[in-house]
């Protein structure tokens, strides 16, 4: 795996191992950059179950200004530390923090702490229960202001619904068996 664009590109990411983790393809992290390319510059870039994080180390090194990565496994957060040590040197003052822990209860976190984030990208495991409870946080508001752009990736056959409170699916795109769905505020 490496990093596509922006600054660090062509860097390669270490992944972890395990069938709990599916890293997003290159191809499909191409396609989304392509798609929000314009409003990654000084965003902030809030990365769910971020597995190697690479899509939130790709949005750095697009110019993110602060990108915050949660994750629950201990193995995981652990690549997600190595992959931002071989990159950190070059981060300058941008904000970045690793959250270790369920992502309902971090997303809970976050906004007790009047956090917000123009972009979010959601990728739990593709049969995950998680991905009701997360949209539905985020339907509420929850980490997100009017203008956020909420991205999830699942299987091309199990979309998510079409709503979430006030979060409203204008856009989807298949690649593979894999599928990114854009949410924004309706």
């Amino acid at each position: 795996m490496r990093i596509i664009g922006g600054d660090f590109k062509g860097r390669k990411l270490k992944t972890p191992h395990g069938l709990q983790v599916r890293p997003t393809s290159d191809r499909l992290r191409e396609t989304l950059f392509n798609i929000i390319v314009n409003r990654v510059e000084n965003a902030g870039f809030l990365d769910i179950c971020a597995g190697s994080g690479a899509v939130g180390i790709e949005a750095l090194s697009r110019g993110a200004d602060k990108v915050t990565f949660i994750e629950r496994s201990p193995h995981a957060v652990a690549v997600i530390q190595a992959n931002l040590d071989s990159i950190r040197a070059a981060t300058g003052q941008r904000s970045i923090r690793v959250l270790k822990g369920n992502a309902t209860n971090e997303l809970v976190r976050l906004a007790k702490m009047g956090e917000h984030f123009d972009l979010v990208f959601f990728d739990p495991p593709y049969e995950s229960p998680i991905y009701e409870q997360v949209l539905t946080q985020l339907g509420r508001g929850i980490a997100i202001s009017e203008k956020s752009i909420v991205i999830v990736e699942h299987r091309i056959n199990r979309p998510p619904g079409k709503a979430y409170g006030r979060l409203e699916m204008y856009r989807e795109v298949k690649q593979g068996d894999s599928a990114i769905s854009l949410f924004a505020i309706g």
